[in-house]
């Protein structure tokens, strides 16, 4: 049931992996029924995320029908195939057009590649993407070009790097060459899902400022694909601490529930494993906020 305590835990969230439409994959809702969806917990501002394409052109598309929406919109760009892979002139439009976040190679990381097959439960496009793999290394094996140039341009913007699905070599390297090129805001995704990073790997990660994100997705009972148990998720933030994690829905996909259902649902069970409601706003507001370039600190 929700509850007065609960909705005042929830007042204020940022939710940085909202999967609304336009998509290839199968969406449940678009950007501005998101925004709708927010206001049932009085968010603070959505992220909307695309494996395939930059999302700053969907909600510049739909600005007349964001315009009364009550949850602001943002957006960004995924460096997979569909944009060019690691693409500094991808990058670059995206933030000119006021994207707030360039996510690593996720569709197209080998580490994805290599966990998914087209029956496995991830969504996939009706058609073929022509996808390759995308890497941040050169052939010589070192960083490229391109990377050092994307990461200049995302340090330039004050703007959020996320991860991806790199495997942990590639995301330190990545998370390394980002921290010596000024980047300040950087987020590894689910470390137990797809990247599968070893501790050691995340230590190195957070020490160059990383923040690690949790998903409520894969803790809510009617995702039926991946299905943790909320103790799982309490592990990881006893284990890394609020002050260095965010959970995120990552829902929206046709099938799933609504990202407020996740919240609803998986924030209460926090609270019931004992997590502090302090801790909770923390990770889903505060750092969420920080990351997002809404606040100077989190």
């Amino acid at each position: 049931m929700t509850t007065p305590e609960l909705l005042k835990v929830l007042d204020g969230t940022v939710d940085l992996h909202c999967h609304s439409g336009p998509s290839p994959f199968p969406r449940r809702i678009n950007h501005v029924e998101a925004s709708y969806d927010g206001a049932r917990i009085n968010m603070r501002a959505i992220l909307v995320k695309s494996h395939h394409h930059n999302t700053v052109m969907d909600l510049l598309a739909m600005k007349g029908q964001l315009e009364d929406a009550p949850t602001p919109m943002y957006g960004g760009v995924a460096l997979n195939s569909e944009v060019g892979g690691i693409n500094p002139s991808a990058v670059a439009v995206a933030i000119n057009m006021g994207g707030r976040c360039v996510w690593g190679p996720t569709v197209s990381a080998k580490q994805h590649i290599a966990a998914h097959t087209h029956d496995d439960g991830f969504p996939s496009a009706t058609g073929n993407l022509y996808e390759k793999e995308e890497s941040v290394f050169n052939a010589a094996g070192d960083v490229s070009e391109q990377t050092h140039t994307v990461t200049r341009l995302v340090a330039d913007a004050g703007i959020l790097l996320t991860g991806g699905h790199l495997d942990g070599e590639s995301m330190k390297a990545f998370f390394r060459t980002a921290s010596d090129n000024g980047v300040k805001r950087l987020l590894l995704h689910h470390p137990d899902y797809i990247v599968n990073a070893a501790e050691n790997d995340i230590e190195e990660m957070i020490g160059y400022g990383a923040f690690v994100e949790h998903e409520l997705a894969m803790y809510h009972p009617e995702v039926t694909a991946v299905g943790w148990p909320i103790e799982q998720l309490v592990d990881w933030i006893n284990k890394i601490g609020p002050e260095r994690t965010v959970i995120n829905s990552d829902l929206g996909q046709e099938g799933n529930p609504l990202p407020v259902d996740g919240y609803l649902l998986i924030v209460e069970q926090l609270l019931d494993h004992g997590i502090k409601p302090a801790d909770i706003r923390q990770m889903i507001c505060r750092n969420t906020a920080y990351l997002l370039g809404l606040e100077e600190t989190n």
